[in-house]
């Protein structure tokens, strides 16, 4: 194995280098630096005729997801830095310019917790701002891949947990989804053939070692004599660590685990019909990738299956990886509909990362598309909004200490200083008069942006979901001025804001996170109309955390709560509910 050595020249602009060399690489595309979003040059024309999707994630898996943009593919791709989630503005970024208003968009994200929550922030986001500007509600669709059945997690519930990976499976779901887009498929048809690829598409990867991190190096290694199975795709430790064993007999195991697996028995029924994908985790040579390719069919067909297509390639990396993914996926029992999906497969597509380049016209810029309706708004000035932004960053900096503490024993300690960061932040823009105070719905998308500047991580884009969805309601309960809020009017917007949170998050009551003081606060808030009692209810929620077992967050790997430490973001979510209802009594 090489010892980390990489081509680099700054490891900061490595990604930005990159995405610049693929288009002048490949003509038909234009790059985004500043939001690091690929798209292509004919995309204003492309609006007006089809169905738009879009994908993206953290770099280090070219081609995807910047390689898949294309016609028949991907109409646009956004990357984040490597190994890590783009945030959310970017993804808004690449959601306003590839919207289209005439037959919509579908959004298609891998199952990990930063790509769910900041692309489904940007959707909502996107929603919000359309709302607060008098446009109905968007035509977008979301998809969420998770084809990787080599994840075992032990601490998954019943409730569903964190759930399978997002691997290589993404890329037949891009390229279904955008043949039936190119063929005049509406929105609903789009999503139907991207959701039939997620159901029916199974991936277990195999590696000799960890990959390489450019400016890092690697994160742990193999034994010479080792392999590992179940590796993912960041360098995620696999299921099985075992003895290297001859190609025939590991590639064997890698089909019979997957046939085996509880998803794939329940999607296969008497179908034989698969399409087989072997993807190249990024450093096994083509000499081998045959050899793979060879046994995987082979395997496939001793045991009862029939590969109908067989793509074998580089399609989703883990840097330069030595390893390989094997995805099959299950191809329909009706006629009919096996012969329209195997037609979505032949159907050509033009990208760097599936065929050949494509020779398309320059239609011109699409910049104004990204250009954000909230930079126009006007700022105003509200005493009762101020005075509770007051109360409310001066209660954080009183709890941060006590809070930090809590983090530092159940989890990475930083909850204090990155609530105390966004309650800083908010502060200062309601002191210098930089928010829209007369309109309550706009003020919470421009605090929620505020947050996600300040904040960053995980609790930073959960209350900035929760912001978003809070705006909305109060749009929808036709809240247009600070004379038609009451506490019960915030309370139902709030367990509404909720609905929009869970959509993003398996976090419940009883999980030990900030739901559980923020549940009881909306819940009593919208019932009694009473703040002290509404605070007083997410006070004994936060509480109670303290004799709970985490089962969400980073605290789930530390430890099993056997100190009785209550749960750091409920505590720091009770410290500004603290703010708030202290402002509310004197005001």
């Amino acid at each position: 194995m090489t010892g980390g050595k990489h081509f680099l020249t700054d490891p900061k602009t490595l990604v930005k280098d990159s995405l610049v060399g693929l288009t002048l690489a490949n003509p038909h595309l234009y790059f985004d630096e500043k939001e690091k979003v690929i798209y292509p040059k004919d995309l204003a024309s492309l609006r007006n005729s089809q169905v738009t999707l879009f994908c993206g994630g953290g770099s280090g898996h070219e081609p995807a997801h910047a390689g898949f943009v294309g016609p028949g593919m991907l109409s646009a791709a956004v990357s984040g830095h490597v190994f890590a989630s783009p945030s959310s503005s970017q993804v808004l970024s690449c959601l306003r310019r590839v919207y289209s208003e005439e037959h919509g968009t579908l959004v298609v994200i891998k199952n990990y917790t930063g790509d769910i929550l900041n692309f489904g922030r940007a959707v909502e986001r996107f929603k919000t701002e359309r709302v607060n500007y008098g446009k109905p509600l968007p035509k977008v669709a979301t998809v969420v891949v998770d084809d990787d059945v080599g994840v075992v997690n032990p601490d998954d519930d019943e409730e569903g947990g964190v759930g399978r990976r997002g691997l290589a499976g993404s890329v037949l779901a891009y390229k279904l989804a955008g043949a039936r887009a190119v063929k005049g498929g509406t929105l609903e048809q789009v999503k139907q053939v991207a959701q039939y690829v997620v159901s029916h598409t199974f991936t277990i990867g195999c590696a000799l070692n960890a990959a390489s991190v450019p400016g890092q190096g690697f994160p742990r290694n193999l034994n010479d004599n080792e392999m590992e199975v179940g590796m993912g795709i960041h360098n995620e430790p696999g299921f099985e660590r075992k003895e290297l064993e001859p190609a025939d007999t590991l590639v064997q195991g890698l089909i019979d685990h997957i046939i085996n697996s509880q998803p794939f028995k329940a999607h296969r029924g008497n179908r034989a019909g698969v399409l087989l994908l072997v993807n190249n985790l990024g450093a096994t040579s083509n000499l081998e990738m045959g050899l793979v390719t060879k046994l995987a069919v082979e395997a496939t067909r001793t045991r009862g299956l029939t590969p109908v297509r067989v793509f074998s390639g580089t399609y989703m990396t883990g840097l330069a990886m030595p390893g390989a993914s094997i995805s099959l996926m299950v191809l329909p029992e009706n006629k009919e509909e096996y012969q329209d999906l195997v037609a979505l497969i032949d159907e050509p597509a033009h990208c760097p990362g599936w065929i050949n380049h494509a020779q398309v016209i320059n239609a011109g810029s699409t910049d104004e598309s990204c250009e954000d309706p909230a930079a126009t708004f006007t700022p105003s000035s509200n005493a009762a909004w101020e005075c509770v932004i007051d109360s409310a960053y001066h209660s954080v900096v009183a709890k941060e200490p006590e809070v930090t503490r809590l983090d530092q024993l159940m989890g990475d300690g930083d909850c204090g200083h990155v609530l105390l960061s966004g309650a800083t932040a908010i502060f200062e823009a309601s002191k210098h008069r930089l928010l829209p105070l007369h309109d309550p719905s706009a003020a919470l998308a421009r605090i929620s942006a505020i947050v996600e500047d300040a904040m960053g991580g995980t609790s930073g884009i959960i209350y900035c979901l929760f912001l978003d969805g809070l705006a909305q309601q109060l749009r929808k309960l036709g809240v247009t001025s600070n004379a038609s809020l009451s506490p019960t009017v915030w309370g139902t917007a709030m367990l509404g804001a909720l609905d929009t949170l869970y959509q993003y998050t398996s976090a419940r009551p009883g999980h030990r996170t900030l739901i559980d003081a923020l549940q009881p606060f909306a819940s009593t808030l919208a019932t009694t109309g009473d703040v002290r009692a509404a605070f007083e209810a997410a006070d004994e929620g936060a509480k109670a955390t303290a004799g709970m077992k985490p089962k969400r967050g980073r605290a789930v790997y530390v430890g099993k709560n056997e100190g009785g430490v209550a749960d750091a973001g409920a505590v720091g979510l009770v410290a500004v509910l603290s703010g708030v209802a202290d402002a509310l009594d004197k005001h």
